[in-house]
C-alpha cells in the first residue's frame, strides 16, 4: 500500500505543476463535452501524465479517467482518475479545484489522493495507514447532537426533485451551521474535524471516490443516500462521523 501511495502522490505532484503552468498562464480553449460540462487542454494533459505514472509503475492495473475513459478495467486494481474536478473554477480562475487519484481493489476503494495546488492543500488516505492533509495526520469530530452539527452540501439537484427537499429542509432547521463548500474543500474539512457532515445528490464516482477513503481513514463514514457504500455507480453523497451519519439518514430517508 504504502508503494501505491507514493506513486500517486508522485503523479499528482506531476499532475499539478502542469495544471498550474496553464492556471496561471491562462492560456487555454474551453470546449464542452457532450454532457454540456467544460474541458481543457490541461484535463487532458494531466491526466496523460497521471496515467503514464501510474501504467508505468504498475502496468497490470487498470485505469479509469475523466477524460480518456476506461482501460482493463476489469483487473485486480483499478485506478479512477479526475485530473482537474472542478474545472469550471479552473477555468474561472479561482482555485477551488482539485485533482482526485484513488485506487480500487477488488470493488473496495483503498488509497485516495486530493491534491488543490492552487489553494494549497493535500490530502491523502490508505487503508491502514490513516489520514493526512497538508502533512498532518487528521481525524474527524466527535459531535453526537444535530443541534451541534455543521453541515456542508454540494449538488442538490436531484433532492430538490424529490421529497428528500423537505427531509433536507428538516435538517436544515435544526442543525447549528449550513455552508456550501463544494467540491474538495468540505471533504477536507470534514476529514480534519472542522465540519461534521457533507451532503450531495449530483456527483460522479471519479469526484468523490479518493476523498471516501480519506474520510473513512479519518474516522468518518462515507455512503450514498441510500447508506450504500461507495462502488463505480455511485452518485450522491452522505458523509459524516459516525454519531451523525445514521441520524441524517433516517431523517433522509423517513
Amino acid at each position: 500500500m504504502k508503494l501505491f501511495l507514493k506513486s500517486a502522490l508522485l503523479a499528482a505532484e506531476a499532475a499539478a505543476v502542469e495544471i498550474l503552468r496553464y492556471y496561471q498562464g491562462n492560456e487555454f480553449e474551453v470546449e464542452l463535452k457532450s454532457d454540456q460540462t467544460p474541458v481543457t487542454i490541461a484535463d487532458r494533459k494531466a491526466e496523460e501524465i497521471i496515467r503514464g505514472i501510474l501504467l508505468d509503475a504498475f502496468p497490470d492495473h487498470g485505469f479509469f479517467g475523466e477524460e480518456g475513459g476506461k482501460e482493463h478495467e476489469d483487473a485486480e486494481y483499478l485506478w479512477l482518475v479526475d485530473p482537474i474536478d472542478g474545472t469550471k473554477s479552473f477555468v474561472g480562475g479561482y482555485g477551488m479545484f482539485s485533482t482526485q487519484i484513488a485506487l480500487m481493489h477488488r470493488g473496495q476503494l483503498v488509497l485516495g489522493v486530493s491534491s488543490a495546488p492552487a489553494a494549497g492543500e493535500l490530502a491523502w488516505a490508505a487503508r491502514g495507514l490513516g489520514a493526512n492533509l497538508d502533512g498532518s495526520a487528521v481525524r474527524i469530530s466527535a459531535k453526537k447532537l444535530l443541534t451541534e452539527a455543521s453541515i456542508s452540501t454540494g449538488n442538490l439537484q436531484s433532492i430538490a426533485r424529490s421529497g428528500q427537499w423537505a427531509r433536507l429542509g428538516e435538517i436544515f432547521s435544526v442543525v447549528n451551521r449550513t455552508r456550501g463548500y463544494g467540491d474538495f474543500y468540505h471533504y477536507h474539512r470534514l476529514a480534519a474535524g472542522q465540519l461534521d457532515a457533507v451532503i450531495e445528490s449530483d456527483v460522479n464516482i471519479l469526484d468523490i471516490a479518493a476523498l471516501s477513503v480519506i474520510v473513512e481513514e479519518a474516522g468518518g463514514v462515507f455512503t450514498d443516500l441510500q447508506g450504500r457504500p461507495p462502488d463505480l455507480e455511485t452518485t450522491s453523497v452522505l458523509a459524516a462521523n459516525p454519531a451523525l451519519h445514521g441520524q441524517l439518514l433516517e431523517i433522509l430517508n423517513g
